[in-house]
């Protein structure tokens, strides 16, 4: 009878795949090591079968590790290095060797765990290419400070509610009403009542905050900027005493507050655009490299068999699709009834 591999030699296959994978990326000073350096790092310091545990591998595998956890490994240097050996790398080496005699390197989800690790070790290697965020010059981060003023400048925003009329005395006879219970509710009574702005009367015909240019900051909306001059012109809290002529018709405005204005240096928010250029930076290099591949790598591509995949609608486990005419066996827990 053949035993199932355990789950846990597969798991450290794969942990061992992708750091092994992490190293040759992050290893980017290698080239510029002296070959006395780099003779000292292929030495080999164990052997697992057909694989050799190099004193460079070594010590990338332990320079990842905290320094906290160290400790864990021996009170001297070389404890620990003797110890992180025996407990930690060659059963890693073991485990994998084992894995590959059994081919479950072949087999999925394995197969699939390990192309995902090189896929990421790829990734990182370009983002090591790239550089940190920290590493972008200011010349940049001013640059795109001036382009994108408006995400980092807001100018004073007034909150306006308005119920716009069809005329000047209705208008004037909602104000009237409105001062008697100049109340949240009071007021979106009116709105629903009178307001022929049907994109807002359900709401107390609440703008959002609105800049003195008629821009609100509720998606796609922007009103007549006299409403934010008029608001302006009051109080917060209070009514515009008179009505505003909006269009073809008369608005009641209410001023309901004030967001003062903010403006940022671009010393204050560098560390931000610097986030922001070194992400698009790396999406703009992701998709570069993929396309590159894409070009050099991709042989064939058989949209047509995609078709042939389905996918359940119930539960996303993919499905062979039946051919028209084809025996289905049931699921035992479909079996029909005796």
């Amino acid at each position: 009878m053949r035993v199932r591999p355990l789950a846990r030699p597969v798991a450290l296959v794969l942990a061992a795949a992708a750091f092994l994978v992490g190293i040759g990326v992050g290893s980017t000073s290698f080239a510029s090591m002296s070959p006395e350096e780099k003779a000292r790092r292929a030495v080999v310091v164990a052997k697992v079968g057909s694989r050799d545990i190099t004193t460079g591998e070594l010590e990338d595998r332990i320079a990842q590790v905290p320094r906290f956890q160290l400790s864990a490994f021996g009170a001297t240097p070389d404890a620990v290095r003797h110890k992180f050996l025996e407990q930690i790398v060659i059963p890693e080496a073991l485990f994998a060797q084992s894995a590959e005699a059994q081919h479950l390197d072949t087999q999925l989800p394995t197969s699939n765990a390990l192309m995902r690790a090189l896929a990421n070790a790829s990734v990182r290697a370009l983002r090591v290419d790239l550089g940190p965020a920290t590493a972008i010059p200011m010349e940049d981060v001013r640059k795109y400070y001036e382009e994108n003023k408006s995400r980092y400048d807001s100018p004073e925003r007034f909150a306006v509610w308005r119920i716009l009329c069809k005329t000047r005395e209705e208008a004037v006879s909602v104000i009237e009403a409105a001062r008697k219970d100049l109340t949240v509710a009071g007021f979106t009574s009116l709105a629903r009542d009178h307001s022929t702005d049907k994109a807002t009367n359900q709401r107390g015909g609440n703008l959002g905050f609105v800049g003195i240019d008629g821009t609100s900051n509720e998606a796609g909306l922007k009103v007549d900027p006299v409403l934010p001059r008029a608001a302006a012109s009051v109080k917060d809290g209070e009514l515009v005493g008179q009505p505003v002529p909006e269009g073809s018709g008369f608005a009641v405005v209410w001023h309901r507050g004030t967001v003062p204005p903010v403006k940022r240096a671009v010393e204050d928010v560098a560390p931000q655009i610097r986030d922001t250029l070194w992400k698009h930076r790396e999406e703009q290099a992701v998709k570069g490299l993929v396309a590159q591949l894409r070009t050099r790598d991709l042989k064939e591509l058989n949209d047509g068999l995609l078709n042939g995949i389905e996918v359940s609608s119930v539960d996303g486990q993919i499905e062979p699709r039946h051919r028209p005419g084809q025996v289905v066996p049931l699921n035992p827990s479909q079996a029909l009834p005796r």
